[in-house]
């Protein structure tokens, strides 16, 4: 992405702003059709492939490794209720707040996310992004290279632990989800500690019920899979919206909310069945700038305006690079990887002795 984000060309950047505010408020207009049709197609669908592998478990008395394929699809559409939830938090998927509320326990039930709890973390993901000064809540941990270069061995390795892309990708996210969701953070009101401690309960309830109609292990393997999946994409995707070369990080004096939208949030322009599984969160350069834009709006915003548009587009393909962006170098004003800071303490080692043997000569 460019380092000089141009949001219109010979304008202020207050013009500039004032334009995409008017811009995107014709794109927050939530439509009670499409967001009940996303329902439809998105929960239903989750709940057939669970009542098709419970149908496979007790009629046809298939072994609980069958789970596995009608999961890992259930996982996709996971990822979908997963955005319908998201947009519940924002307030933006239908207009009543009680209706988005409602869905927004019922969404979060099926992807065990307690929804005020998440929803006030959230909030704070918005407000922050690409701050230095404020990072901590509703991120990934990221380090400067010099807060990496000074930390404790420990910390060094706990973080490159952290940032490995097994753990990152495949055991952090279940981790999340499964583990750290059934706890309320220490500063969080009443209502959003209620919210995770009522969801544990549900939730509770509900396996409770499903293990005494098919079993343990086909419950445990179906919901494992569908969860693994779900979660794993749902963090890759998150991570490539905000950590990849040309991201955007800023000490909190020079953070500015539009800068940080379109410069730190990504254009992640998917495969037309990705887009749909993923509910169009890759415009997430449009969702930052508006996040009271229904996910079925903002392909539509992207393409209103050409000034969205000068956004570099990541591919599925070159999206993979982003994988070493893993501290940010204050100096480039990049993310890099470990061997490239390596790399570059090597070349700044052999300049000091080279300078120091030309004094001495």
């Amino acid at each position: 992405m460019e380092k000089e984000i141009k949001l219109l060309s010979q304008t202020s950047h207050k013009e500039a702003t004032s334009k995409w505010k008017r811009i995107v408020a014709e794109h927050q207009k939530p439509s009670a059709v499409r967001a009940s049709w996303q329902v439809f197609n998105s929960i239903g669908p989750y709940f057939a492939l669970w009542g098709l592998w419970i149908y496979m478990s007790l009629g046809l008395s298939l072994s609980s490794w069958w789970a596995i394929p009608p999961a890992l699809l259930s996982g996709m559409f996971l990822v979908r209720v997963f955005i319908i939830f998201h947009d519940c938090g924002h307030g933006s998927f239908y207009k009543s707040k009680k209706v988005n509320n409602y869905l927004g326990f019922i969404s979060g039930f099926l992807t065990f996310t307690p929804y005020y709890h998440w929803r006030w973390e959230h909030s704070v993901h918005h407000a922050t992004s690409g701050d230095l000064d404020r990072r901590g809540m509703g991120d990934i941990w990221t380090l400067t290279v010099k807060e990496y270069l000074e930390s404790s061995r420990w910390r060094k390795i706990s973080y490159r632990l952290v940032r490995n892309p097994i753990v990152l990708f495949l055991i952090a996210p279940i981790f999340l989800f499964l583990v750290l969701e059934r706890f309320p953070s220490k500063n969080s009101k009443p209502r959003e500690k209620r919210s995770v401690w009522f969801m544990n309960f549900a939730l509770l309830s509900v396996a409770a019920g499903l293990v005494s109609i098919i079993g343990f292990l086909p419950w445990f393997v179906f919901q494992l899979s569908a969860m693994l999946m779900a979660s794993s994409c749902g963090v890759w995707m998150f991570y490539v919206q905000h950590q990849y070369e040309d991201a955007y990080w800023v000490e909190g004096e020079e953070w500015d909310y539009t800068t940080a939208a379109i410069q730190g949030s990504s254009f992640y322009k998917l495969p037309r069945v990705l887009q749909w599984f993923s509910g169009n969160i890759g415009f997430h350069h449009i969702h930052h700038l508006s996040p009271k834009i229904p996910n079925y709006n903002l392909e539509r915003c992207h393409w209103s305006d050409p000034m969205f548009q000068e956004v570099k587009a990541m591919t599925l393909w070159s999206s993979l690079k982003s994988i070493n962006s893993r501290l940010w170098d204050e100096d480039s004003k990049k993310m890099i990887g470990f061997g490239q800071l390596k790399r570059q303490l090597r070349e700044e080692k052999a300049d000091l002795e080279a300078t120091a043997s030309r004094e001495a000569a």
